[in-house]
């Protein structure tokens, strides 16, 4: 089973969610704000994903808007805590299969390769 990690009114993440759905893939979907990811989980996507910087959207306007100080997480203790606050900043979708691979964004091309997919 896939689980897909996002906001359920990202367009993003609705996007790969329909295509999940069109290709057949089993998969769930997670809200970051509805069941926030442990930090656990976080520090398992920050090692799978080349560290928590990699995770983060700083392109966004919640990201925009926070503080420096806040912006300058030196510790993964500080970016858990950042991030269980902001669950919307982690990138996404952030998708997770069964075989432990995680990956974040959408594209057609990506799935496909992703999902095997010709």
């Amino acid at each position: 089973m896939t689980t897909v990690y996002g906001l359920k009114n990202c367009d993003t993440c609705k996007k790969a969610t329909k295509w999940l759905d069109c290709f057949g893939v089993a998969h769930t979907f997670v809200d970051y704000r509805d069941a926030k990811p442990t930090p656990e989980t976080l520090v398992e996507w920050a090692g799978k994903l080349g560290g928590f910087e990699a995770i983060v959207n700083k392109s966004s306007t919640t990201w925009r808007q926070l503080p420096d100080n806040r912006k300058a997480a030196a510790s993964d203790a500080e970016w858990k805590l950042l991030l269980r606050e902001y669950p919307q900043l982690i990138r996404r979708p952030l998708v997770v299969t069964d075989d432990g691979e995680i990956s974040q964004g959408f594209s057609d091309n990506g799935f496909k390769k992703r999902f095997g997919i010709d």
